[in-house]
Parts: structure tokens; sequence; C-alpha cells
């Protein structure tokens, strides 16, 4: 999915920038894609997306941290603590944006 929205991501802007349609044609497609970034199921998604994502982090940092130990940066120690901090909210039912 990854790869299908950097694909999209590049098209559009490879058209936007090469197009000869002018300002009006680049205002059109501008409106859209606010239109689309402000529709709640895209917002809900995207938010959905960044808890998972700070998840698989956090899973990922313990699983490096017992094998590595007390050789982890103070920087990444300090990253994961406040990764974890952010996903332990009682009430945060994943729609903060709506």
């Amino acid at each position: 999915m990854r790869y299908r929205l950097t694909f999209i991501t590049g098209a559009v802007v490879g058209y936007v920038l090469g197009a000869r349609a002018g300002r009006e044609r680049y205002e059109q497609l501008r409106k859209s894609a606010q239109r689309i970034a402000q529709n709640p199921a895209v917002r809900n998604a995207a938010e959905s997306a960044a808890q998972t994502g700070r998840g698989v982090a956090v899973k990922a940092a313990d699983a490096v941290g017992s094998k590595v130990g007390d050789k982890m940066p103070e920087s990444v120690t300090a990253k994961v603590r406040a990764l974890r901090d952010r996903g332990r909210t009682e009430d945060d039912w994943g729609t903060s944006n709506t």
C-alpha cells in the first residue's frame, strides 16, 4: 500500500508540475486533495495507521532493548518512553480529529 500511495503521489506531483493546463487545473487538483485530506474517514485511517506504527515501534524497541540491554543511546530510550506514555491514555478512541 505504501508503494502504491507513493506512486500516486509522485504521479500527481508530476502532472501538476508538468501540466500545461494552467492555474485553473492546478486549483482544481489542490481543492480535490484538500477535500480528500479533510474527509473524516481518511483522517481516521491516517490516525489509526499512526497509532499502529507507534505500537510496532514500541514493540521493536522492546525487542532490541532486551537484546542490546544498557547499550541503547539515551535519546532512543527517551523516545521509547515518550511513545509508551502517549499510548497509555484511557479515553483514547482513535478519533481525536472528528
